[in-house]
């Protein structure tokens, strides 16, 4: 498993619109599995979950990504990566799941 935190001062819709086209059209088999949008007051709360195969692997991987932002405050992104490994007890091969989350790091920054 791999972790990415972030506070951006972004706008928060033109911020999850460009990773979700990023990351569906930066990989011929990366997918959006399903998405989440929650609003309360001045909080706002986005979760997208996307897979892709990974060829280092041999397996697929799934990427979780929340973005969270409380009125006009910074918007807070957590993401998270699993399953890049094929071993049953100890996971023996991250490889990627980093690299999927290498992905949103270059397009955050």
């Amino acid at each position: 498993m791999a972790k990415l935190e972030k506070e951006l001062w972004n706008d928060f819709d033109g911020l999850l619109e460009r990773i979700e086209n990023e990351i569906i059209n930066g990989s011929s088999t990366a997918s959006l599995e399903d998405s989440s949008d929650f609003v309360d007051g001045e909080a706002r709360c986005s979760v997208r979950v996307f897979e892709r195969y990974s060829a280092m692997g041999s397996n697929r991987v799934s990427m979780n990504v929340t973005l969270f932002q409380c009125g006009n405050g910074p918007v807070r992104i957590s993401a998270i990566t699993s399953g890049g490994s094929q071993a049953m007890v100890f996971k023996v091969n991250t490889f990627g799941e980093k690299a999927f989350l290498d992905c949103l790091q270059k397009i955050l920054d």
